[in-house]
């Protein structure tokens, strides 16, 4: 293995193909961060909110645009053969990437968001009656909660939150006491994008599993750090977002059990996802069409694809060693701050420094940090119910990844 954290110079990151990559080469990989800032070199350390992109990807967008771009699926034209291989083929390495043995289960979406949109909208009217149960944990995102919120008002059904502990962990033998036989739908985020904390999925999923209860995990940070295995996972369904992991933005996957996601009614109507329409009654087609109605974000998901086909060069325990090293330097420094609290202390965490500042407001420790170009995120991060369980109304949260250097989190702890 040829990473090493003796000394800046030395990180190394080994290659399947090719020879080994500095950091100062990786990250010439990724043009945005040579920019500066009114304030001087760009800091990038707002990842988790959304990561810069790599040539490879900027190069695969201008190809399709200028090479390939045209409708998919029905044309019998060569472009449109070309759009449509490479669409599917597209869904195909993303299939690898994830373990799916089958690339129908892998729906393209326009982001996480939507994907458990559409999951709640189906079990809504597939499965969730009055009195059932929907149990999330206390730290999940809006868009792990509201969807189930609106399924929950239109059946009768009521959504449950399994607590938080004060280190910023889950509680995850208070979550499992909750669950029973009411239980019908839980859903649970793998990495928190407040916390950075990583929850104990495999665990979780097993106890909802004894219940009888449809799993969905939030994959969106979790699968920016390390890899995911969906046919080892034992969840029903799993999301995340392109572009946190590198792709464009407005395309995302809902990955699903294929006997799970053939039992959802459809999502949206329109052209592609049918079989045959007419005024006496319409037939859908099976998955992944029948979830992908209209022209889909053709460029997106080959985009996409073109981002996890260069991450996958990586030993990605090298990559993850390395953005940990970066967190634990910056917990070093965030814990001389006086004054300063971090908000996860949790045994497995990963990615973020979450933090509150006495008698300074997140907003303006954001601002502060942008006069040197130094770009983090504050506010809520769409985790109200978990600021209100902490009594803060936000943190400021700086998110790493393997592109960044010691030097940067350095400069944040100045």
């Amino acid at each position: 293995m040829f990473f090493s954290m003796s000394a800046e110079s030395e990180v190394i990151f080994s290659r399947r193909k090719g020879p080994p990559l500095s950091l100062a080469e990786l990250r010439a990989e990724f043009p945005i961060l040579a920019m500066r800032t009114p304030a001087g070199p760009l800091v990038y350390l707002d990842n988790a909110a959304t990561a810069q992109k790599p040539k490879a990807v900027l190069d695969r967008l201008q190809r399709y645009y200028t090479e390939e771009n045209a409708n998919i699926h029905r044309g019998v034209h060569h472009l449109s053969q070309v759009a449509t291989e490479a669409y599917e083929s597209a869904r195909k390495s993303i299939a690898a990437f994830m373990g799916a043995a089958n690339p129908a289960e892998v729906i393209f979406t326009r982001g996480a968001t939507e994907g458990v949109n559409l999951v709640a909208a189906g079990l809504r009217e597939s499965l969730l009656k009055p009195g059932d149960e929907i149990l999330v944990t206390g730290m999940e995102h809006h868009a792990n909660i509201v969807p189930w919120q609106l399924a929950a008002g239109r059946t009768g059904a009521v959504v449950k939150a399994a607590p938080v502990n004060d280190d910023g962990s889950l509680d995850a033998d208070a979550m499992i006491a909750m669950m029973s036989p009411k239980t019908k739908v839980v859903g649970v985020v793998w990495v928190s994008n407040a916390l950075g904390t990583i929850n104990p999925v495999a665990r979780v999923i097993a106890a909802a599993r004894a219940v009888g209860a449809t799993v969905l995990v939030d994959a969106c940070q979790s699968i920016t750090h390390f890899d995911l295995d969906v046919s080892k996972l034992g969840a029903d369904y799993v999301v995340f977002s392109g572009h946190k992991l590198f792709g464009p933005t407005g395309i995302g996957v809902l990955w699903g059990r294929a006997d799970r996601l053939s039992e959802l009614p459809p999502y949206q109507g329109g052209g592609d996802m049918i079989q045959r329409v007419s005024f006496s009654g319409t037939t859908y087609r099976g998955i992944p069409e029948r979830f992908e109605a209209g022209t889909p974000d053709i460029s997106g998901a080959i985009g996409l694809a073109a981002a996890v086909d260069w991450l996958r060069q990586f030993d990605r325990r090298e990559l993850e060693a390395h953005e940990n090293a970066l967190l634990r330097r910056a917990e070093e420094l965030a814990d001389a701050v006086p004054g300063l609290r971090r908000l996860s202390r949790a045994p497995e965490r990963c990615g973020v420094l979450s933090f509150v500042l006495d008698g300074a407001h997140p907003h303006d420790i954001g601002t502060y940090l942008d006069a040197s170009g130094i770009a983090v995120r504050t506010g809520h991060h769409c985790c109200m119910p978990l600021m209100e369980r902490f009594g803060i109304p936000g943190t400021t949260r700086a998110s790493f990844a393997f592109y960044n250097t010691m030097a940067e989190v350095e400069a944040l702890g100045r």
